[in-house]
């Protein structure tokens, strides 16, 4: 008797209804085979489970004492195992039963109650042992090749007809085993469950069956190629007989050969098939097809486990597809489809590379690094090439839109994503040291300039929040303040602000990114604005009670000068009624603030003139600079570039912008001779009487919001003056804290501490020039050794 199996060991007895349960669900074809003899075990079966139940329950009265059972006839024995052995042979051949199935069921119950259950057990194993062994001639004798046959369809069709008639034996085999089990159920649950060495009588028939038919080398051969050769056949694109692979798998697993026989072979296979794929996929296919295959591929494999596989094999198989398909080719799916993915913004293809790419080890690590080797690539082109400086900002916070929009819909906000995302903008942007932030100012002057007609107040704070975003990878800040700065008194003292509310705002956000010392000058520049306001309100009364109102109406801006850009004085010849006025106002002011000096700026300042010509009156606004070279047309017709020079004072590239704006302009209220685009020496200028335009109001000054060559390098130099002051400070600062230091750790130390990008070659001049102005002295001995002089 065979003891070799879990199942064969007859543990766990109350397991047997669950089997049984199993075999039923799994395998209903079982109990509807149309034979004679399953009509009489469907009819009598319900009536011998109450019989049973009666019997072993005794019904409610006590069971029967051994000294109280009756003899049993001579010969009973016998004749009750002929009777028997008869039906067992007569469900094996699938005939009618002679005898009333409860007679057999009484009959076996009186044999145990005899101590004739051993007996009884051995002689019907040997029945069951010897109907198995003769099943497997016709099976041995079946013609069938290797499934890598050279001639695939004759292979296919033997293989098919094998694997219905091994189906059909294994089908039998449990229905049969199923009826036997009901005539010897009272020995199945009394003698067999009290021997925990012998297997169930179900059990008993699965260890025959594996034992005599799929063990045998040829057979079990046959039947695993022939299930490798369908399910090949079905990943080719055939349809295949489904449900005959889940019986015959479902027979393999019952049988607890699944793994050893058919698993580890189906797995070699299955590797083997999608590593070649993998390799020439890859070569035919473009990336989002490749993926669209693998996605594909991935889902039949999980249905084929839901299917008929045993669920054991999904996470092996699923892995090996994964390995073969995505594993094997992380890099090259990436080298080959990522970028182009990226540049047309593919959001559902790059969906899929993530959900795939996650699932394998690895896979998103090398997504990640791809994905930031791109934004480097993308955006040092954006911000490197000086021809793109105009669009830079823009082109940017558009970049920045997109490399959001993947982040947030295909890397599902992924954490490492997000902040490998800024490591990148922060690289590349400082990649080209301080343009950036100059051109980032600029952007933001744009959306803040009277006349921008883009955005509601709701656009233009998300505008700036983008903005914001861009301003926090830059390191060169102090860069971006000066030309901010610079921008922003343009704004506020030629009154182009958009919006006061849309300039506190964006202070705000400043003074929350960089702190309050940032932005102190910023708020001090609003603050004289406002004081401006009121002083020019008390010196409009004071005006009012002195005089008559003269013909020019004067508006001053008291400016602190450590809270604004700082502006070369030019020295102007004004009329002689704004002179008198500068006087009047400076008497009034230093009445009220004694110790104060005021210096007059006239870079920024700006008028209405009135003009009349043939076609009617008209008003220009101007800067001052215009205002002088029109106000010399009351006194004559023409004037020479030296004349007009000769007679304003205006320094000689600022006039030429200015002469260039009243007469090659869009507005040319002078004419210029000869005609040209550039003002050169010895150009005439005549007054155009002839001047026609729509408007009655014509704003001229624009001139003065556009920033000049020198202006852009004046603010650009003060930046580098100041980081030199600021560095210098610092270089004092740590060396009067620590008195003696190495140079390796005072440059470290100013790394630490200053805000700004700076060369190791720019803090050793720093520290020369201090070593000769005496704030600090090389140790005689170690010359990379300081030492602080008080």
């Amino acid at each position: 008797m065979g003891t070799e199996s879990p199942l064969a060991m007859g543990k766990g007895r109350a397991l047997l209804k669950a089997a049984k349960l199993e075999i039923s669900d799994g395998n209903q074809e079982y109990l509807q085979a149309s034979s004679s003899v399953q009509g009489s075990l469907e009819k009598a079966y319900g009536e011998l489970r109450v019989t049973e139940e009666k019997k072993i329950f005794g019904n409610g009265s006590s069971p029967l004492m051994a000294e109280d059972r009756p003899r049993l006839p001579d010969n009973y024995t016998q004749d009750t195992w002929r009777k028997l052995h008869e039906a067992v042979r007569a469900i094996q051949g699938s005939t009618s039963i002679r005898y009333n199935l409860e007679e057999l069921y009484q009959a076996v119950e009186n044999l145990c109650s005899h101590k004739a259950s051993a007996t009884l057990y051995k002689q019907l194993r040997q029945v069951c042992e010897d109907h198995v062994q003769a099943q497997i001639l016709p099976f041995r004798e079946y013609p069938f090749v290797a499934h890598k046959a050279s001639v695939p369809y004759l292979n296919a069709l033997d293989s098919l007809v094998f694997l219905k008639k091994i189906n059909a034996c294994w089908q039998d085999h449990c229905r049969q085993m199923i009826m036997v089990r009901g005539i010897f159920l009272f020995l199945d649950r009394t003698y067999v469950l009290q021997n925990s060495l012998l297997p169930s009588i179900w059990d008993m028939g699965l260890e025959l069956f594996r034992n005599h038919i799929i063990s045998d080398k040829m057979v079990q051969s046959k039947t695993i190629d022939g299930i490798l050769l369908l399910i090949e056949r079905e990943r080719s694109g055939e349809a295949v007989d489904r449900s005959l692979l889940r019986s015959l798998l479902g027979m393999l697993s019952d049988l607890q050969v699944y793994k050893d026989s058919f698993e580890l072979k189906f797995l070699e296979e299955t590797n083997c098939l999608y590593a070649a794929e993998g390799q020439r996929l890859m070569q035919e296919r473009e990336v989002p097809e490749y993926l669209n295959h693998v996605s594909k591929r991935l889902e039949e494999e999980g249905d084929r486990v839901i299917t008929y596989l045993d669920h054991s094999t999904q996470k092996p198989l699923i892995a090996c597809v994964e390995k073969q398909l995505l594993g094997e080719h992380l890099t090259a799916i990436l080298q080959k489809g990522l970028d182009h993915l990226l540049d047309e913004n593919r959001v559902p293809d790059l969906t899929q590379m993530y959900q795939l790419f996650s699932r394998v080890k690895g896979g998103q690590q090398a997504l990640l690094q791809h994905w930031s080797e791109y934004i480097k690539t993308f955006g040092t082109a954006i911000v490197i090439n000086p021809e793109k400086d105009k669009d830079m900002v823009q082109d940017l916070l558009e970049f920045k839109d997109r490399v959001d929009h993947v982040v947030e819909v295909c890397f599902q906000r992924n954490e490492r994503f997000v902040n490998l995302m800024k490591e990148s903008f922060e690289a590349f942007i400082n990649r080209r040291p301080n343009k950036p932030a100059e051109l980032i100012a600029k952007h933001v002057d744009s959306k803040l300039r009277a006349g921008n007609k883009e955005a509601t107040d709701e656009e233009l704070e998300r505008i700036l929040d983008k903005i914001m975003i861009l301003f926090r990878f830059i390191h060169g800040k102090d860069v971006f303040e000066a030309f901010y700065k610079k921008d922003l008194a343009k704004r506020l003292l030629v009154g182009k602000s958009a919006s006061v509310d849309a300039e506190k705002s964006m202070l705000s956000k400043l003074k929350h990114e960089c702190g309050a010392a940032f932005t102190s000058k910023l708020e001090g520049m609003f603050k004289d604005m406002e004081l401006s306001k009121d002083i020019m309100v008390h010196f409009k009364q004071h005006m009012q009670n002195q005089s008559a109102p003269g013909p020019i109406d004067l508006t001053v801006n008291i400016l602190t000068m450590g809270y604004w850009p700082t502006y070369t004085p030019m020295e102007v010849h004004l009329p002689p009624e704004m002179v008198r006025l500068q006087e009047v106002f400076k008497t009034f002011y230093l009445g009220k603030h004694s110790g104060r000096k005021l210096q007059w700026q006239t870079t920024l300042g700006h008028a209405v003139l009135k003009a009349e010509f043939k076609e009617g009156k008209k008003e220009f606004q101007v800067s001052l600079f215009q205002t002088l070279v029109l106000l010399m047309f009351n006194e004559g017709d023409g004037f020479s570039f030296e004349e007009i020079k000769v007679a304003t004072g205006i320094e000689d590239s600022e006039l030429r912008r200015t002469l260039q704006s009243l007469a090659c302009g869009k507005a040319r209220v002078l004419i210029k001779s000869p005609k040209g685009k550039e003002v050169e020496d010895g150009d005439k200028f005549l007054f155009n009487a002839e001047f026609k335009h729509k408007l009655f109001r014509i704003k001229i000054n624009q001139i003065q919001m556009k920033e000049t060559v020198e202006e852009q390098v004046s603010t650009t130099e003060r930046v580098f003056q100041d980081r030199q002051y600021q560095i210098d400070a610092a270089i004092v600062r740590i060396m009067k804290m620590r008195k003696t230091l190495g140079h390796n750790l005072l440059v470290s130390e100013l790394y630490n501490q200053l805000k700004f990008p700076v060369k190791p070659g720019d803090l050793k001049k720093r520290i020369e020039s201090l070593i000769d102005r005496d704030y600090m002295e090389r140790d005689k001995d170690s010359p990379n050794q300081y030492h602080y002089v008080a």
